[in-house]
């Protein structure tokens, strides 16, 4: 599917989505996927990215089937409980999973990440707030983490003047 930043690609499996990622930062298919290189695809996968894209969606409902290690499967669950438009260090991640001296190896396991804006490794910065690795690229990140701010912003508005006006 086409999206503001660029051509995304969804693999899936039997019980669920395998991966998401941008084209241009794919490194490797997933075992056990089938990718989907129609121009049109049907699917709540798709309707829930183009709302994302779209500031309508915030928390993704679909079924997972992410492929990794036990380890890189618990970062991964901490990775959805940060919410839409905000950001947390590597070690606040570490922290949250009960090994607070372990930010490198959630980095890794953030880099490892095989679904992308839906398990949202975009919103982990380093400690000192500064963007670093994304497999699309820094770019990518920026991109992502400034539409999520854009319309976090847009929908506090909306929230602030629907209250004055009750």
């Amino acid at each position: 599917m086409d999206s503001p930043l660029g051509r995304i690609l969804i693999a899936q499996n039997s019980v669920g989505l395998v991966a998401i990622d941008f084209q241009e930062g794919l490194a490797a298919k997933p075992p056990e996927a089938a990718w989907h290189f129609q121009k049109k695809l049907d699917g709540d996968a798709v309707e829930q990215l183009r709302a994302y894209f779209n500031g309508e969606l915030y928390q993704f409902t679909l079924p997972l089937a992410p492929i990794g290690t036990v380890f890189q499967q618990q970062v991964w669950k901490a990775l959805q409980s940060i919410p839409y438009g905000q950001t947390i260090s590597y070690g606040e991640i570490a922290r949250k999973i009960g090994l607070p001296t372990a930010a490198r190896a959630v980095g890794a396991a953030n880099g490892k990440n095989p679904l992308c804006i839906i398990v949202p490794c975009h919103r982990v910065i380093g400690s000192n707030g500064t963007l670093t690795g994304f497999r699309g690229g820094v770019r990518l990140k920026e991109g992502l983490l400034e539409l999520e701010r854009r319309h976090s912003a847009k929908s506090s508005r909306q929230l602030t003047m629907a209250l004055g006006n009750s």
